[in-house]
């Protein structure tokens, strides 16, 4: 049934809201007697902002105001972090407020009513195809090689004079391989300067690969490339929705007219502020993730599974059509997993405990995917 069946006679949604698909958030864990429950569908840090941010949260008393719209102080303290001019970052809700920003900006409808495109690598972010149509514009979805990398070749070739924006997601989700800083710049320089190309490194905390691209290297070199990051993965601020973009001059003076006003809040920009002032502790807790993300993989390769490279704070399994089942025995076991229809199972990396019951699944389930 679509959407307008159900409203009101005369009043009828975009056309584009009926073909849209419906994001599907991670489901919480069904509670089983004698377990604690666990939930690994919705790669969410599962330890908490370190303790300054705690205390800057609970002293925040001006929630009364509206935020700064442009998040003066935050960017400054980016601009510091980073090393990059303040006027060059852009705020928003989340890495993915922050895209739709950019997406409203440089891809919709053209002058002559068609779509204009948006390229990006599939399985891949599942909020894409959704932004996408939102903005006006195309989805053109290029699949990923058997390892569960872009297939860069084939995504510039897809590229026409219709053609406005390239997303790559670098480590992707859900698969979880980085692309590399070379074969990064040279797809870069393959594709028109008029095409704008997103480097969406919501995970780049947790890189450990030393040829992985850096996308503030890359922005510093080429005037049509947009760096996205957030606070909700590595920093442990999902739910303040707190995440920005890094690009020259030329895109940003049009971003700053599409930007949300007071998408970021006080209360998520003094705790973004704090976390970054004690970003070493920051990278403690990350680091402690990265260590039970790689004894995961080693335990799944242990076990004979195949695993694509995992740089996030996630692995994946690639189970086809035994996806559900897989995420229903995770289930009976009080883990909540993510399977995406009959293309695989995403798994976060969670608590110890979380951790080792999960591959305690994996070492009796029979169907482990093997490389294609």
């Amino acid at each position: 049934m679509n959407s307008s069946d159900n409203a009101p006679e005369g009043v009828r949604p975009r056309p584009v809201v009926d073909r849209l698909p419906k994001y599907a958030a991670g489901k919480p864990p069904v509670a089983i007697e004698g377990l604690t429950s666990y939930k690994l569908s919705s790669n969410e840090n599962p330890l908490p902002p370190i303790p300054a941010v705690l205390q800057a949260i609970a002293d925040q008393s001006d929630i009364n105001r509206y935020p700064d719209p442009l998040s003066t102080k935050l960017r400054t303290a980016l601009a510091d972090f980073l090393g990059v001019p303040a006027d060059d970052v852009v705020t928003g809700a989340g890495s993915l407020g922050a895209l739709n920003q950019i997406l409203a900006t440089f891809a919709g409808q053209n002058h002559d009513g068609k779509a204009d495109e948006v390229i990006y690598a599939w399985r891949s972010f599942e909020a894409y195809p959704i932004c996408v149509g939102l903005a006006g514009a195309e989805s053109i979805q290029i699949p990923l090689l058997s390892d569960g990398r872009h297939d860069l070749e084939a995504m510039a070739a897809a590229v026409t004079v219709r053609t406005k924006v390239i997303l790559l997601c670098t480590p992707n989700n859900p698969t979880g391989p980085i692309l590399t800083a070379e074969e990064t710049e040279r797809f870069i320089q393959s594709v028109p300067a008029g095409v704008v190309v997103v480097i969406d490194e919501a995970y780049q905390e947790f890189v450990r690969n030393e040829k992985a691209v850096d996308g503030i290297k890359l922005y510093r070199k080429y005037p049509n490339v947009v760096v996205l990051r957030t606070f909700s993965k590595a920093h442990g601020l999902a739910g303040l929705r707190v995440g920005y973009s890094v690009s020259g001059p030329d895109l940003t003076q049009h971003l700053r007219v599409t930007a949300t006003p007071f998408a970021v809040s006080q209360i998520a920009e003094r705790a973004a502020i704090t976390s970054l002032e004690n970003f070493d502790q920051v990278v403690e807790r990350v680091q402690s993730l990265v260590d039970e993300r790689d004894r995961v993989t080693v335990g799944l390769r242990e076990l004979g599974w195949f695993v694509p490279e995992a740089q996030g704070n996630f692995v994946w399994l690639n189970l086809g059509e035994n996806s559900a089942e897989f995420a229903g025995l995770a289930g009976e076991r009080a883990l909540s997993v993510r399977a995406f229809g009959n293309e695989g199972v995403r798994v976060s990396i969670g608590e110890v405990e979380a951790n080792t019951r999960f591959l305690e699944l994996c070492a009796s389930y029979t169907k482990a995917p093997q490389p294609s």
